[in-house]
């Protein structure tokens, strides 16, 4: 069974920098392609990044919004992926969490908040 735990969520100010952590239990996570997503209050949950795994590993993409300023990586030692933020939004707070990509219903986990305020 795989679990994923994200942290790193937080309060920060506009123009700021967070860096959320996704622990992925189980034995598939070097061969997987992992994305993180988030949603704002009131809005569908959004694809903000991804980045390959097995062969074509790292390879990585970007939604328009966060090109820039987010960047997505993986450790296949520590079954860890990464968000990077730099020069944080307002419109950027939501919950944000990590999942395969494409996404499996059984992978979603509590996520973690971030919001950017003043």
């Amino acid at each position: 069974q795989v679990q994923l735990v994200e942290s790193g969520g937080g309060l920060v100010q506009p123009g700021g920098s967070l860096r959320l952590s996704c622990a992925v239990s189980g034995s598939i996570f070097s061969i997987t392609n992992w994305g993180w997503y988030r949603q704002a209050p009131g809005k569908q949950r959004e694809l903000v990044a991804r980045i390959t795994g097995g062969s074509l590993a790292n390879y990585a993409v970007y939604a328009d919004s966060v090109k820039g300023r987010f960047t997505i990586s993986r450790d296949n030692v520590k079954n860890t992926v990464y968000l990077q933020m730099n020069s944080l939004k307002p419109e950027d707070t939501a919950i944000y969490y990590c999942n395969a990509f494409p996404s499996r219903g059984d992978y979603w986990g509590q996520g973690t908040q971030v919001t950017v305020s003043s």
